[in-house]
C-alpha cells in the first residue's frame, strides 16, 4: 500500500499504538496511513454484523436456512423418529420450529453489542484482522461478544421454548441421557443448546459476509474496503 499523508485520524491511531513494540509501530506506519486499516476493518465489522442480524433475525431466518437451521441434537434425532412412528410428529415439528423461532427472536438483540465491539476496536486489533485469515473479523466478534450475547439470548430463548410442552420433556430425557454419556452436557438443556446454536449461526453468517469482502472487495462498492482488503 503506498504511503499517504497522515491525517488527524492516522495520528490518533498511531498515538493509540504507542504501547506497541518498535517493530509493530513501524509495520503500523506502513499499513495505516490515513487510518485506512482501522477504518476498513470497522467497515467490514459493521457490514458483517448488520447483514447477519438482518438475515437471521427475522421469520425463517434460521428455520428455512439449512446452513444454520437448529436441529434436535445427538441421539434425540433418533428418538424423534420413534415419536413420529407413535403419531407425535406434530410435537416434534413444534419443538424444532420453536427452537429456531427462539433463535430468530434473540438475534436482533445482538446488533447493539456487535456495534459496540466495533467501536472498541484498537489499532492492534485492526492490524491483526487485516493480516489474519478469512474469518479474523468473525473471530474478533466471537471473542468480544459470545459470552455477553449468550446472557442476552438465554432469557429470550427460554421464553420462546417454554411455550412448547415438549421442551420440558426434552430437558428431562436429555438430562438423563447426559448422565449416561449419550448426549453432550452442553446439549442437555434445550435453552442453552438453542442459545449456543443461535450464536454459532450468527458468527457463521458474519463469517460468510467477511469471506465475500475478502474475495471481492471491489465488488462491495466501498472504496475503503477495496483499499484495505484489496491491497490497493
Amino acid at each position: 500500500m503506498k504511503r499517504r499523508q497522515f491525517t488527524t485520524v492516522a495520528a490518533a491511531l498511531l498515538a493509540a499504538g504507542a504501547g506497541l513494540s518498535p517493530a509493530a509501530r513501524a509495520a503500523l506506519g506502513d499499513l495505516l496511513s490515513e487510518g485506512d486499516a482501522s477504518l476498513g476493518v470497522k467497515t467490514a465489522l459493521e457490514r458483517g454484523a448488520t447483514s447477519a442480524v438482518s438475515l437471521l433475525g427475522r421469520t425463517d431466518g434460521f428455520l428455512k436456512n439449512p446452513k444454520v437451521m437448529i436441529p434436535l441434537p445427538g441421539f434425540l434425532k433418533d428418538a424423534a423418529q420413534i415419536l413420529k412412528f407413535t403419531g407425535q410428529q406434530k410435537k416434534v415439528d413444534e419443538l424444532i420450529t420453536a427452537m429456531n423461532r427462539a433463535a430468530e427472536a434473540a438475534v436482533p438483540q445482538a446488533q447493539a453489542l456487535l456495534l459496540d465491539a466495533v467501536k472498541s476496536l484498537t489499532v492492534a486489533d485492526a492490524v491483526k484482522i487485516v493480516r489474519g485469515g478469512d474469518t479474523s473479523v468473525t473471530d474478533y466478534f466471537s471473542q468480544k461478544t459470545r459470552e455477553p450475547l449468550g446472557e442476552r439470548f438465554l432469557p429470550i430463548v427460554t421464553e420462546a421454548t417454554e411455550k412448547v410442552s415438549l421442551a420440558e420433556k426434552y430437558n428431562a430425557v436429555a438430562g438423563k441421557a447426559s448422565g449416561l454419556g449419550l448426549v453432550k452436557k452442553e446439549d442437555a438443556n434445550v435453552q442453552t443448546y438453542v442459545t449456543r446454536k443461535a450464536l454459532d449461526g450468527l458468527y457463521w453468517m458474519i463469517g460468510e459476509e467477511e469471506k465475500k469482502i475478502r474475495k471481492d472487495p471491489i465488488g462491495t462498492g466501498s472504496d475503503i474496503l477495496s483499499k484495505v482488503f484489496g491491497g490497493g
